[in-house]
């Protein structure tokens, strides 16, 4: 089996990114726990460290940023197109010392049943990253390197260059590693290299709501959680070897353009746009790239908290209620008067306003918990949000007007021109009795679509959470909505 090559870096407008991208035979293998594992590890080390996530998934980015303080962004192949991944990837990588990639799903596992694409897979090959599988190996032995073998080959370019095995002692591991080692060999992948192990340790065990953050007090037993197991993993993992291998990534040109990198460059403009940002236990997911595109548009993003706060910040144009976990808030978001009321009279002023799941769920008239509670809230959406004990609606989509919503045809152009679509994504266990009419949500595949969102003067609202790069017309309407309600 060929290996990797190390390319010559003797342009000066080359670059090299030391990275690894971590992935699985399947979810619930160890790739979140073995991703913040060695973030932490690497950061005990002094190594500068950047973070990366497969796919559209925004708890484990915000996880890596609040529990671990690391840089994170997503890579997404349906949001962003290779060229545009590889320069957002450049950008988002170049101060740091080793980039780690936490992968989706299955290391194939795309976005539909009969296709790679999107998969940790294709982005690996995109960006040119040598790939450490995960493999959970309690109660296996030699049929851990059938496993290796069968997903090495499955594509010729797969680049997997290391095992981190799972759920594996101290005492047993040296014979795995040996077992693999011989066995890798004879069937010519000696370059498959088995870098450590994580052992059974509660510092692994990282519980799906709990990463949600959901309190400051599960927030410092995370911190120390994680910490432990960074410490654990200097001993069980070689990182020298792992740095070795994160130094085979790719070298690119790098042609990053002058306005890319000028990020929130025009928050010098004389009029910046004042976007009052929800920011708080109930309110935490945000896609990097969007914020940063809105600064790069020239918008100054303040942070609020709809649960702490009693007002919006003073001078704010433009307000994003971004998704979190809201049905766990009810009591406090619906006691919080003064807050609710600051958000019905900007709406009532016009103030533009973005919403996404949880925080579209913040603006119905109630919420129902899993206690079967209803709390009154902001009361923009008649309606009622509920629990419906599964997943709602699931999975990319591109989001058009729909020719059947309710929206008036004035309203609707005012954010979408005919023809225009943007790209979103679902994942919610919370429906609405009015979920919205005014845009279609269509599969990638074109063969499901459901009506959605919605669509007034000053309001973009529904389940999905857009992706503003897809189509950077709307985040510049958006801007521009709120500079125009500019008032002092």
């Amino acid at each position: 089996m060929r290996k990797m090559k190390e390319n010559a870096c003797n342009n000066k407008n080359q670059k090299k990114n030391p990275g690894f991208l971590l992935s699985a035979v399947s979810s619930n293998s160890g790739k979140t726990a073995a991703a913040c594992g060695l973030m932490s590890a690497f950061k005990q080390t002094g190594k500068r460290v950047c973070a990366c996530k497969c796919g559209p998934d925004y708890i484990d980015p915000m996880f890596h940023r609040e529990v671990l303080s690391v840089d994170s962004k997503n890579l997404d192949l349906f949001f962003s197109e290779e060229e545009v991944l590889k320069e957002e990837y450049l950008r988002h990588t170049k101060d740091a010392d080793i980039t780690i990639t936490e992968g989706v799903m299955g290391f194939y596992d795309g976005m539909s049943l009969d296709s790679v694409k999107g998969s940790s897979y294709d982005v690996a090959r995109t960006l040119g990253l040598p790939v450490i599988l995960v493999i959970n190996a309690r109660g296996a032995a030699m049929t851990l390197a059938a496993m290796v073998k069968g997903i090495a080959e499955f594509r010729l370019d797969s680049n997997i260059r290391g095992i981190l095995l799972n759920r594996v002692s101290a005492m047993l591991y040296p014979r795995l590693k040996e077992m693999l080692e011989n066995e890798l060999a004879r069937i010519g992948h000696d370059e498959i290299k088995i870098v450590g192990y994580m052992p059974e340790n509660e510092a692994f065990h990282l519980e799906s709501r709990h990463l949600g953050l959901v309190t400051p007090q599960e927030m410092e037993n995370l911190q120390e959680k994680v910490r432990q197991a960074g410490e654990i993993l200097t001993k069980t993992v070689d990182l020298e070897l792992l740095e070795q291998i994160a130094g085979e990534a790719a070298v690119w040109k790098a042609e990053i353009s002058e306005e890319s990198e000028k990020i929130g460059s025009l928050k010098s403009l004389n009029y910046p746009v004042r976007i009052a940002v929800a920011r708080d236990e109930a309110f935490c997911f945000y896609y990097k790239d969007n914020l940063e595109l809105l600064e790069n548009l020239g918008c100054e993003v303040i942070e609020f908290s709809p649960l702490h706060d009693k007002k919006l910040p003073e001078n704010v144009k433009g307000i994003l209620l971004g998704g979190g976990y809201p049905e766990l808030y009810g009591k406090e978001l619906a006691e919080n008067q003064s807050m609710l009321e600051s958000i019905r009279r900007a709406l009532d002023d016009k103030i533009p306003c973005l919403a996404e799941c949880g925080g579209f769920m913040y603006l119905h008239e109630e919420m129902e918990d899993t206690d079967g509670n209803v709390w009154k809230l902001v009361g923009r959406i008649h309606g009622r949000t509920f629990p419906t004990g599964k997943l709602a609606r699931f999975g990319y989509v591109n989001l058009q007007v729909s020719s059947l919503g309710m929206g008036s045809e004035k309203e609707a152009e005012g954010w979408f021109l005919p023809g225009e679509n943007i790209r979103a994504h679902e994942f919610h266990y919370w429906d609405s009795t009015d979920s919205g009419s005014d845009c279609l949500a269509v599969k990638p595949d074109g063969k499901r679509s459901w009506e959605c969102m919605h669509l007034e003067e000053n309001l973009v609202v529904g389940y999905p959470h857009l992706y503003y790069p897809s189509c950077e017309k709307f985040a510049e309407r958006f801007v521009e909505k709120c500079r125009s309600s500019y008032r002092e």
